[in-house]
């Protein structure tokens, strides 16, 4: 890769993590962020390599906003998202995997809440009232992934993607 692409691929990659922490940083209703699409979506622009970065983005405003003890969980399930992208060939695929990450993310995120005992007694029922009481938190994960995804979708079927060198050349 030549200087101008790794400069362009730094400068979209840097905007997309600014992205992150803008959306994370200032105040909106509980989950409802952009990070479960941007987990997907970046790799999926940029390749594999990003999800690395992506968690560092997460990390960096982690720092702002306050580290806690279920980071592992919501940084892995980010992560496992992440991965993922490279089942993502179709925008039909790309808007299923945005909802599967989502689930995912409420599904992992929200067993760490249930393991580390803190709120939920060990036991089925505490797991069963742990996934309940998350609910509404899930609604405004699931709406935010969704409407971010659409957001990238537009991007995507925009002209704007040819800045983008090997754009979707796995």
């Amino acid at each position: 890769m030549d200087k101008k692409n790794i400069i362009k691929n730094f400068l979209l990659f840097s905007a997309c993590v600014s992205f992150v922490l803008i959306f994370r940083l200032i105040p909106h209703p509980p989950n409802f962020t952009p990070v479960i699409a941007l987990s997907l979506y970046l790799p999926f622009i940029f390749g594999i390599w990003s999800v690395p970065f992506c968690i560092l983005g997460f990390a960096v405003t982690d720092y702002f906003i306050g580290f806690h003890s279920l980071l592992i969980w919501t940084w892995g399930a980010l992560a496992f998202t992440g991965y993922t992208s490279k089942f993502c060939k179709k925008m039909f695929s790309r808007i299923v995997l945005s909802f599967i990450g989502a689930l995912t993310f409420f599904i992992i995120s929200n067993f760490g809440v249930w393991i580390s005992g803190t709120y939920y007694d060990i036991s089925t029922q505490g797991l069963l009232n742990c996934y309940i009481m998350a609910i509404p938190f899930f609604t405004n994960t699931l709406l935010s992934t969704m409407l971010f995804a659409v957001i990238f979708e537009l991007f995507i079927s925009s002209k704007f993607y040819y800045l983008i060198p090997n754009f979707n050349k796995k």
